[in-house]
């Protein structure tokens, strides 16, 4: 039975003291659940949000990672260092990076390697941009970001892996995919996953639907068959929000 998901990209927002006071708010306000919650502020919050989160109903997942394990990279952070802090997860390949830092479905083989290396589990997400969409190219460029960034793994280490549809014309637009386009796609990556690895593997895969989801259209978006939860941006920066769409 695939896990129901909903994880907050805090992105380059809050200082310290802001993290924490947000954390604190989610944690309450949640109480118990039986969702997976995660959040993923910056990587400088880290360490002192694992003791925050502690006891709670909150993981914690870094927003990147480089593709070594160590060496002369200046300003990067390691899978092994996030795995030393006590991670669970680490979100690779989200559009922002594809788009602004020029990361490729090759480089993401080698961080997704990188990350399972060291006991993450990974968001892996994909996503078209509106011209794309437009041009009819969308699925087979959704199709290819997944079979290069993800089919060199095996069936078991597939267990590792949550996928996160993120078409870039909703991501911080205010524009919302459709439920019937998002769960056409949703359906369409499962397709794929189907093909590849069985049934079994693909309908214990989590898919999760990013962009522009907040608690309006959470319930609705989340009642299609396919989608199993949210990669949250700019609502997970408010406790009630993002608490909001959990429930939903």
């Amino acid at each position: 039975m695939r896990k129901q998901i909903v994880a907050g990209n805090w992105k380059m927002n809050n200082n310290l003291q802001e993290a924490k006071e947000l954390c604190s708010s989610i944690i309450s306000q949640l109480g118990v659940s039986d969702k997976e919650v995660i959040i993923a502020p910056s990587y400088v919050h880290l360490a002192s949000l694992v003791e925050f989160t502690k006891g709670s109903a909150v993981m914690l997942a870094a927003q990147n990672c480089h593709q070594e394990l160590s060496g002369a990279y200046t300003g990067e952070i390691s899978a092994s260092m996030l795995a030393y802090l006590g991670l669970d997860y680490v979100i690779l390949g989200h559009s922002e990076r594809r788009v602004h830092n020029g990361e490729d479905n090759a480089l993401l083989v080698k961080k997704v390697n990188a990350a399972i290396s060291q006991g993450l589990k990974v968001i892996y997400c994909c996503g078209e941009t509106l011209e794309q969409r437009k041009s009819g190219v969308h699925f087979d460029l959704i199709t290819n970001q997944i079979m290069e960034g993800l089919f060199h793994l095996d069936a078991e280490t597939m267990n590792r892996i949550v996928i996160a549809y993120e078409p870039l014309w909703a991501v911080g637009t205010g524009v919302t995919a459709t439920s019937a386009q998002a769960q056409e796609m949703h359906a369409h990556i499962r397709k794929v996953l189907t093909d590849k690895y069985g049934a079994d593997v693909a309908q214990n895969t989590s898919i999760l639907y990013g962009g522009s989801c907040v608690p309006s259209n959470a319930g609705e978006l989340f009642a299609q068959t396919d989608v199993d939860g949210g990669l949250i941006g700019g609502a997970s920066l408010n406790a009630e929000d993002f608490t909001s769409i959990i429930k939903a």
